[in-house]
């Protein structure tokens, strides 16, 4: 399958190999920051990669999950399917007035399933899981790797970047 992004970038499935460190950044937004700064400059940013180091996945509790509250979210979830059917039906509608009646129809209708389903779903952990997190993969380092053959000039044009 063709890559959209360069034709190198396909073929580095991993780690590319003969590659140089040209910048190591806390933040990815830093090293981001730094790649885009090689694209302003004209450098041939297929030949870049970003790479992060020491991974770690981060859970943030977001709150108690409750009956009551996977119930909303699976209304509100419900609610929203039901508004894309509703409207795709709405299409072949002959006048507007039913057109908006099958709109607030299946929106009603995938409200009450999703709020069924919501709960049965939260029902069916048996208590083992009675929180709402967010996950989230951070690394410590982010480095900034360039194919050997571009190395020095990639490195050159960073020693700009303030």
């Amino acid at each position: 399958m063709a890559n959209p992004f360069g034709a190198t970038a396909g073929a580095r499935a991993g780690l590319p190999v003969n590659a140089r460190s040209v910048g190591s950044y806390d933040q990815y937004a830093g090293a981001q920051r730094a790649v885009d700064h090689l694209s302003d400059s004209g450098f041939p940013v297929e030949h870049a990669s970003i790479v992060g180091s020491d991974l770690r996945l981060v859970e943030d509790v977001t709150g108690r999950l409750t009956t009551g509250r996977a119930l909303v979210a699976g209304a509100v979830s419900g609610a929203w399917f039901g508004l894309l059917v509703g409207l795709i039906f709405s299409l072949f509608s002959e006048d507007a007035g039913s057109a908006v009646g099958l709109v607030l129809g299946a929106i009603v209708l995938g409200a009450v399933f999703g709020a069924v389903f919501g709960a049965a779903a939260h029902a069916a952990t048996g208590g083992r899981r009675d929180f709402a997190s967010l996950q989230r993969l951070v690394a410590a380092r982010y480095d900034v790797l360039v194919d050997e053959a571009h190395a020095d000039r990639a490195s050159e044009l960073l020693r700009g970047l303030a």
